[in-house]
């Protein structure tokens, strides 16, 4: 299936570090899905064409030399394709000079930061560049945050339809996930705690719900920081890793689309579980989160293919209105979270975006591309979204 045959540039889409972990399941998606008009891209054209024999895809498949400590080469690349897809992270150390290349060139970009410090030094570093050059900038669109960001704008849709508004409270809630870790997730952490060591505003940002809507500030909202028994649903909700980022980013998507969900909107995201769960999680996750460590998880490193297809995420969103009123959403993944689904997530979310016309700038995946991706990711990518 062609993007777009009258694309002007070389390429619709290049998926830079497909010689890496997730960037190789990001290619194989593609492969499988009988896209045309992609190239894979890296450091090194001998592993690319290895990955490429080893994923089944076309051997004609055009192999791209770029790396990350040579920004001409970074240019040279977004010179040449309409789209960028990068898997190469952390992105706080290898990010910067590509998302100003694209910006530059009016190339879109994609990624799959969970670095929200980042996120709002690159939007405040670039979105007036992406507004005149055209480009589309589009952050976290993996794991970290399209289920929380995409979730939360489908009940909207839906509380709006039954109720006539929408709903000025939302709790995300991961019921269940199974799945593992990648060593580029554990690389990803241990940057930003380290660089918030060496700079304190960078905690202020971190710890800021609001880190990402850049003028705006809304209400006081839920730290979700500590376990807590939740009365409304019988059972107790423990702390989520992912939720100081995906918070932030379904503020940010609500901003982006001019405040739909309200300016007084409050959100939060735990993970339910049981008390004893709850401790035992709060201790694993400070073990592996200790940017000190040497141990655990190596970058490139991750689950195996068993289990990512037998991976899954079942989160439930409740929307909650003054007079008690409720609805209550649900999105689904099919494979684990973190790169079965995610290599999927963002290559429909690159492919989403190809087909949409819009202005230039930074946005979140929800607040541009919310109604075909949603879409896309039902039909494709293993997702299920319903209301309950």
């Amino acid at each position: 299936m062609a993007i777009n045959p009258m694309a002007k540039k070389e390429f619709d889409l290049i998926v830079y570090g497909a010689t890496g972990f997730t960037g190789r399941l990001v290619a194989e998606y593609l492969a499988q899905r009988g896209i045309s008009g992609w190239a894979m891209a890296g450091r090194n054209t001998a592993k690319l064409a290895e990955v490429r024999d080893l994923i089944g895809a076309p051997k004609d498949t055009p192999l791209v030399a770029a790396d990350a400590a040579n920004p001409a080469s970074l240019k040279t690349m977004c010179e040449r394709t309409r789209c960028v897809l990068t898997t190469v992270g952390p992105y706080q150390l290898y990010g910067s000079d590509l998302v100003a290349a694209c910006a530059a060139a009016g190339t879109d970009y994609l990624d799959l930061n969970g670095e929200p410090a980042w996120a709002r030094q690159m939007i405040d570093a670039h979105e007036a560049a992406g507004k005149k050059s055209g480009a589309r900038i589009i952050l976290s669109a993996g794991f970290d945050s399209i289920p929380f960001d995409l979730g939360v704008w489908y009940l909207q849709q839906e509380a709006i339809k039954k109720f006539g508004s929408p709903a000025p409270r939302v709790k995300g809630r991961v019921r269940k996930m199974q799945g593992g870790a990648s060593g580029g997730t554990m690389a990803s952490m241990k940057a930003t705690l380290k660089a918030s060591f060496k700079d304190p505003s960078i905690l202020g940002l971190l710890n800021n719900p609001f880190a990402l809507t850049p003028g705006f500030e809304g209400p006081s909202q839920p730290s979700g920081m500590v376990p807590e028994y939740d009365k409304e649903l019988g059972v107790w909700a423990a702390p989520f890793v992912m939720a100081p980022i995906n918070t932030k980013n379904v503020h940010r998507t609500n901003m982006l689309l001019g405040h739909p969900y309200g300016r007084d909107f409050v959100y939060d995201e735990m993970m339910l579980t049981t008390l004893g769960e709850a401790a035992r999680a709060l201790v694993d996750a400070a073990a592996k989160a200790n940017p000190f460590t040497g141990k655990g998880l190596k970058p490139g490193d991750g689950p195996s293919k068993e289990e990512r297809e037998t991976g899954f995420y079942d989160v439930m969103f409740t929307g909650i209105y003054p007079d008690g009123r409720k609805i209550v959403t649900s999105v689904y993944g099919d494979r684990d979270p973190g790169y079965g689904s995610t290599s999927k997530m963002i290559s429909e979310a690159a492919l989403a975006l190809l087909e949409t016309k819009s202005a230039g700038g930074v946005f979140t995946p929800g607040g541009l591309i919310a109604a075909p991706l949603v879409e896309r990711l039902q039909k494709f990518a293993g997702l299920t979204f319903k209301v309950e």
